[in-house]
């Protein structure tokens, strides 16, 4: 029952997506049933051409209008059929470019949690691969629904008119058809499912694996990896093969009705022919009726072929549509900008947990004033880069508050919140584009000169004049650039805009010690005035700051400036000491 709710749910949804386009709609109906009155009517015509042929000879003098009309005929049925196959692609193509558009314009307001929590070959394969499936599905369903149900409506009606007892014969049966196929599209429908998420499943393995393939080797994993590859892609592969086998079934099982259908038709034609002086059928009807018999099962046939596909997209537009149905970011509808901030922040007993029965931040009270350089140490897992992600707005707390210059920043945009902000991960990203345009990611009106000496400040300069088109030079993620030399860029990126907050976490992890004293001294200028909170290991980074939060389980158990952290002589002292002793 929930299979059955989910897939009409998510016919509904598509067919909403499709409302916008009714006109073409109407004009493919429209074209769909001209062709298809004057292909049937074209039957007619035929047989009528067969009743001109008798024993004595050929009627020649009758036949010829009736070639002449059908020859007028054949073109206007194939310009009718290109006019709709054009508008049901408009139709598919324009409906599909919403849904994606929506589906990765969501994906933008979901919380990072959501990202966190889901393989990320899972989320691209929902948004490209599964969106294709639904378009594949729409093209033949919209181009084979429109001329089949006009087909069957039409075929009926012109066998109506030539014979009804026959045509009885042939609504009796066509039940038939409908019962295979509604049993074979249940079963098609639950594997095509099951087959959409082990793609995503496969999708993020993949994914996961080229993106570490570094450590895959170093670790001599590529023959586990295979293996744990070969698990997922067997069950893709038996879950496949019964998706095809069940939607296999459709044609063929629908054909043997349909072939009951023309036989039916072929028996009773005949004896209503042979009494044709008692006001039968003439030769020429049974003819006709025959082809009508095939065009009316032609469209059971085509439908049934198309299930298999109709089913795939129903799969993957519920996984789509379960996306999209994910709660994002609270609204910033009635929250306030924040148009002038002085650097102050203040945590007020603040809460936060991943996971609701794993406390992670308790009770964390911390005042920072205006310009002052905190550093942020403590053993892994302690919460550091979770300060971070509280302070970004990219979670919020559980409980108390985080105020930046007074205003909770719960009542804050986050657009305005995090434009005062300057961040540099330890995970350096660069995007497909030239240099000047990653380094002006965050201030897209700089000028080139403004980039240059971001690049300079940086020390950047002097390894991009090095690359083919200096500035120019088009970069992507996957290994132009050394991990460094990305880096740089990053922190190019933030000297560029230089907002009146700064974050580094772990800025100067993959740089050596020669440029990290450089950079060290850049920092040093743009840290100056600005409130900076540094996450770092390096005693060069932590010895400057104003105030040193040592930070152990969540909660801030030292503060205060190296000299006197070391003087009391306890967990800070403790670190630094180990770190040493280690070297």
């Amino acid at each position: 029952m929930k299979n059955k709710t989910n897939k009409k749910g998510s016919l509904l949804r598509i067919l909403r997506y499709v409302k916008p386009q009714m006109g073409l709609v109407v004009l493919s109906i429209i074209c769909a049933a001209g062709s298809v009155l004057l292909s049937l009517y074209t039957t007619v015509l035929i047989g009528r051409a067969v009743d001109c042929i008798s024993g004595d000879g050929v009627d020649f003098r009758a036949m010829y209008p009736i070639l002449i009309t059908i020859a007028l005929m054949i073109p206007a049925v194939a310009l009718l059929q290109w006019l709709m196959y054009f508008a049901t692609n408009k139709i598919t193509h324009t409906t599909v470019k919403s849904l994606r558009t929506d589906a990765f314009a969501h994906l933008q307001k979901l919380p990072l949690s959501y990202i966190d929590v889901n393989a990320h070959g899972d989320i691209i394969s929902r948004v490209v691969n599964d969106v294709d499936a639904v378009s594949d599905g729409l093209l033949q369903g919209f181009q084979q629904f429109f001329t089949g149900i006009v087909t069957i409506i039409g075929t009926l009606c012109f066998m109506f008119s030539l014979n009804w007892q026959i045509t009885l014969v042939v609504v009796c049966i066509t039940p038939l058809s409908f019962a295979v196929a509604a049993v074979i599209s249940k079963l098609c429908f639950n594997k095509f499912r099951e087959q959409s998420k082990i793609k995503g499943e496969l999708t993020g393995y993949i994914d996961e694996h080229i993106g570490g393939q570094r450590l895959v080797k170093a670790f001599g994993y590529e023959r586990k990896a295979e293996e744990e590859f070969g698990e997922i892609n067997e069950r893709l592969n038996v879950c496949g093969r019964r998706a095809q086998f069940y939607s296999a079934l459709t044609n063929p099982s629908t054909r043997f009705v349909n072939s009951l259908v023309y036989a039916g038709v072929g028996v009773f034609g005949a004896l209503s022919a042979a009494k044709a002086a008692a006001g039968g059928f003439t030769v020429g009807d049974l003819s006709c009726f025959l082809q009508y018999a095939n065009q009316y099962t032609k469209p059971f046939n085509e439908i049934s072929g198309v299930i298999t596909e109709l089913q795939n997209a129903l799969a993957s537009a519920s996984r789509i549509f379960a996306m999209i149905d994910e709660q994002p970011e609270s609204s910033d509808e009635n929250a306030k900008v924040l148009k002038r901030c002085d650097g102050r922040v203040e945590l007020d007993n603040v809460s936060f947990s991943y996971v609701p029965e794993k406390p992670l931040i308790e009770n964390l009270d911390l005042s920072v004033k205006s310009g002052q350089h905190i550093a942020i140490v403590g053993p892994t897992g302690c919460g550091k880069t979770t300060l971070i992600n509280l302070l970004m707005r990219f979670y919020d707390v559980v409980g108390g508050e985080i105020r930046v210059s007074g205003e909770p920043i719960n009542s804050l945009t986050r657009n305005s919140l995090r434009s005062n902000f300057g961040i540099v991960l330890q995970e350096t990203w660069v995007f497909k584009g030239t240099v000047r345009e990653n380094i002006s990611y965050g201030k897209p009106d700089a000028t080139l000169d403004e980039v240059i000496e971001a690049a300079k400040a940086a020390h950047a300069h002097s390894f991009i004049k090095r690359l083919p088109q200096g500035y120019d030079t088009v970069i992507t993620n996957d290994g132009d650039l050394s991990q460094g030399q990305r880096q740089l860029l990053s922190i190019a990126r933030v000297m560029l805009s230089l907002p009146p907050m700064l974050i580094l976490d772990e800025a100067t992890s993959s740089i050596d010690t020669r440029t990290e004293m450089r950079i060290q001294s850049a920092f040093d200028r743009m840290m100056k005035g600005r409130t900076s909170f540094v996450v770092a290991h390096r005693l060069s980074t932590i010895r400057e700051a104003d105030c040193i939060l040592v930070m152990k389980s969540g909660h801030i158990v030292e503060q205060g400036t190296h000299d006197e952290l070391m003087k009391n002589n306890g967990f800070y002292a403790e670190l630094i000491n180990s770190r040493q002793s280690s070297v």
